[in-house]
Parts: structure tokens; C-alpha cells; sequence
């Protein structure tokens, strides 16, 4: 069966806000006729009622959560293969494990986009026999004695030394002599996450608690740099100024948007909250008082923009500086005013890259620690190579003026330093997991290869 754009799908979320994202994405995708529920207990009337072909399910929920939903559904035999994509910010290996001994067909972590929708809408319904939708691994060519190597990274300040890094290659200023460089830009952190637990990529800038998840769930891959330190912001909604005498009756019973679950983004911002005397987290059997929702970092502006409900949200440069200067929120903290120096995004790779290719590893960490230098010797010349790497077809509106402004904050993103520190790993995952609840412990030591950043 192959998927019929005027098939019936319910969407069921609790959040006002990705139910209209849901729409928008599915309208996108090719997808009209569209039926809402706002829990798991209103989602099964809606099945019985109006009878769907697809169910694109959020997990995090009050009444009844999306994985009770899910089980009830699969205990009925009329309603055993319907369907069901879970749409989630249970972004954790665990949880898409929980989801698919469940019944479940499908699992999209949030952030997502229309493009991911359809994929996993398109995986499902693909006729059987014609494969499981998984990239195949190339060979990887050498030529000249370089060996290819494909990096992925998304559109945040946080890869700069990646992009610092490529361009000097391309303008001739260094010539690697073991390694051949392909950037690719990717759309959000789910595609980066799929394509390093499938093989597709060699190497990813990417969030450490996504990479340590990762690895806790036995994908080959090594840590083998921190791509920057600090470099993040917690942007406050501009009407807390004229409506509300305190921050925790600001905060209480709103949204706070971050990029994902598995982010150190998610961390700060939950001991920030804590300390306010708040209960942060999602909505399902735990009480709690201020709601965080996974949203793709771009559109986090626009969201608050236009619902006062957003409270706030916490994501990577250049996008909360844009959003202060365009008098959209006002500056909460920077992330180093919290935890200077800490980690976000760490640079992992294929541990079979790194074992057939050590000397290629070798001069491209030792590059891109080069490359860190460069930007914090002329930041006004890095903010011009930023322009062009981070919004080539110049959707965000980037300039170089809002990235000399990024760079020249106090407590400002690092790229000096980048020496991987297991002391500052061990806290992100001892905080998530102890008292977030997310995530596995996992042997750092096995984890993190220093050897190459020593070097």
C-alpha cells in the first residue's frame, strides 16, 4: 500500500501550538484531510468516530499520555494494526524503544519537519519488500592518498570552527594531506542523530547528550573534541516587563521552548526554573507547573511572537540575539552566566573511521583546533566566514553585524580549549539522568577518546 495524500489522519497533542505545527507540516507534506484529539482519552473517541487511517500521536500528555493510547489501541482487534506514529520530544533511545514494544509504527523525535513527517508516513505505507528505508553505507574513496570525510552540522554558531575550517581549505590557506572534507548542513538534530546511528555519516557536530545516548544504545561512535563552550541564551517573552511582580508567577503555568530533550539547553534551563521554586518538565503523571515543548530552533521567534503563553525559550546563537534585537524577548541569561565554559555540541565520529584512518582523525581534530584559534584572534573576519556557512541561501537573514554582536557578549561562546573534560560530561549526565529522569549512565571513559585532541 503506498500512502494516499487523501487519507484520514488524527493528530493528537495536547499543546495548541503543535497542533497548528502539526497541520501546517502535514498541509506541507501533501496531507489535508487532518482530524484533531488533545489527549490519548480523546484520541480513542476520535478513532471510533471517525474511523483514521494514520495516527500521528505527541507522547506527553495529561488524562491520558500517547503510549497508554497507543496500548489501548493495540488490545482492541480492530484497531491492533492501525497505524501509529508517535511524534515526540521522547527523543532518548529508551522511549523509541518503549514505543515500538508497544505497537508502534513509527517514531519522530521532535524538532521535526514537514520533510520528516512524510518520510516516516512514507516508510510506513511503502509497499513490503522494498527495503527498510535505511541509507546505505558507501565506500568511503581514497584518492591521492585522501580519504573522504563527510561531517554534518546544523545552522548555529556552535559549528563555526567547522565552517572556519572549510574555508580555509576552499580559499587555499591549508591543504590537508590525509583527508578530503565534505560539510553537510542538515535540517535539525534528528537527521543528525539518524545518520550517525545508521552509518550514513562519518562524523557530526551534534548535541552531547544525543551522542551519549547514543552510544549508551550501542552505536560505534567517539567523542573526540567539544566543538565550542557556552554559546547559548534563555530569552524571555517582552511582555514579563508590564504584566507580572515576580519571575516564578511569570513562569508559572506557561511554556518554556527549547531545541531537544537531550540537550544541555533543557538542563540549564531546569535548574533555572527549580530554583524559582517552579516544577518544569511534561505534562503526564508528575505534577508540574511549567511546560516545556520541543520546537525547531528557528521557529522558536515566531512561536513566542505570537502566543504570550510561551514564557520563554532557551537555544543556540544567533537566533536569541536576532530575536532581542528585533524587540521579540529580552535577555533572561546566558548560558555562561550559569556554567562557565560548559559544554553543548561535541564533535563524535564512526569509531571503524577512526580505527582504518587515524592519521586523516589526527589532522582534522588538529585542524579544527587551529580553526577554534582563528575565530577568537579575528572574530570580525570569522563573522563574515559565518555568514556564508551557517545561511548560504540566507533564509535566517544572518549578518555579520548580529555575529559581532554574538561574539563580542559577555561570557560569549569559546572556541579556544576545546580538550574534551570528562569532569564537565559526568555532570550533564549525572544531573539528566538523576534528577530529569533521562537518559543512561554510561562509562565516559569508554566513550571519550582524548588521544587525538592531546595530540
Amino acid at each position: 500500500m503506498v500512502a494516499d495524500p487523501n487519507m484520514k489522519i488524527l493528530v493528537v497533542d495536547d499543546s495548541g501550538t503543535m497542533r497548528v505545527m502539526f497541520k501546517q507540516m502535514l498541509n506541507k507534506a501533501g496531507f489535508d484531510n487532518i482530524i484533531i484529539a488533545i489527549n490519548g482519552k480523546d484520541g480513542l473517541e476520535k478513532v471510533n468516530e471517525e474511523k483514521p487511517d494514520l495516527v500521528l500521536s505527541d507522547w506527553n500528555m495529561p488524562v491520558m499520555d500517547g503510549l497508554e493510547f497507543l496500548k489501548k489501541l493495540r488490545k482492541t482487534d480492530e484497531y491492533k494494526n492501525l497505524p501509529f506514529i508517535m511524534a515526540t520530544a521522547q527523543a532518548d533511545k529508551s522511549s523509541q524503544n518503549d514505543i515500538m514494544d508497544a505497537g508502534g509504527n513509527g517514531h519522530v523525535p521532535k524538532p521535526f519537519d514537514e520533510n520528516q513527517i512524510k518520510k516516516a508516513i512514507e516508510k510506513i505505507f511503502a509497499p513490503k519488500g522494498k527495503g527498510d528505508g535505511k541509507p546505505k553505507k558507501k565506500k568511503r574513496q581514497v584518492i591521492g592518498g585522501r580519504v573522504e570525510l563527510n561531517v554534518a552540522h546544523i545552522q548555529i554558531t556552535d559549528h563555526l570552527a567547522l565552517g572556519v575550517l572549510k574555508h580555509r581549505i576552499d580559499q587555499g590557506e591549508i591543504e590537508p594531506e590525509h583527508f578530503d572534507l565534505t560539510t553537510t548542513l542538515k535540517p535539525g538534530w534528528n537527521p543528525i542523530q539518524e545518520g550517525l546511528e545508521n552509518g550514513e555519516l562519518d562524523c557530526a557536530f551534534v548535541l552531547a547528550p544525543i551522542a551519549m545516548d547514543l552510544f549508551a544504545y550501542d552505536s560505534p561512535i567517539e567523542l573526540l573534541l567539544f566543538a565550542h563552550k557556552n554559546g547559548s541564551t534563555f530569552v524571555r517573552n517582552r511582555h514579563y516587563d508590564v504584566r507580572f511582580d515576580s519571575l516564578q508567577s511569570y513562569y508559572k503555568y506557561k511554556v518554556v521552548d527549547i531545541p531537544h530533550r537531550m540537550s544541555v539547553h533543557h538542563m540549564l534551563a531546569h535548574q533555572f526554573l527549580k530554583e524559582l521554586g517552579l516544577k518544569p518538565g511534561v505534562p503526564g503523571k508528575t505534577a508540574i507547573n511549567v511546560r516545556f515543548e520541543v520546537v525547531p530552533p528557528v521557529k522558536m521567534p515566531e512561536i513566542m511572537q505570537e502566543n504570550d503563553g510561551v514564557a520563554g525559550f532557551m537555544v543556540a546563537e544567533p537566533i536569541a540575539t536576532k530575536a532581542i534585537y528585533g524587540e521579540i524577548g529580552n535577555l533572561e541569561f546566558f548560558s555562561a552566566a550559569r556554567w562557565n565554559n560548559h559544554p553543548c555540541c561535541v564533535v563524535t565520529m564512526q569509531k571503524d573511521y577512526i580505527d582504518k584512518y587515524p592519521e586523516a582523525v589526527q589532522e582534522f581534530i588538529t585542524l579544527l583546533k587551529d580553526a577554534g584559534e582563528y575565530i577568537e584572534d579575528d572574530k570580525t573576519k570569522a563573522a563574515d566566514i559565518a555568514v556564508s556557512f551557517l545561511d548560504p541561501d540566507g533564509k535566517l537573514g544572518l549578518n555579520s553585524q548580529v555575529l559581532q554582536n554574538v561574539f563580542s557578549q559577555p561570557q560569549a561562546i569559546r572556541w579556544d580549549r576545546l580538550s574534551p573534560v570528562l569532569e564537565d560530561l559526568e555532570k550533564v549526565q549525572k544531573y539528566m539522568h538523576d534528577v530529569m529522569g533521562i537518559g543512561k549512565i554510561i562509562d565516559l571513559e569508554k566513550f571519550v577518546n582524548k588521544t587525538f585532541a592531546d595530540n
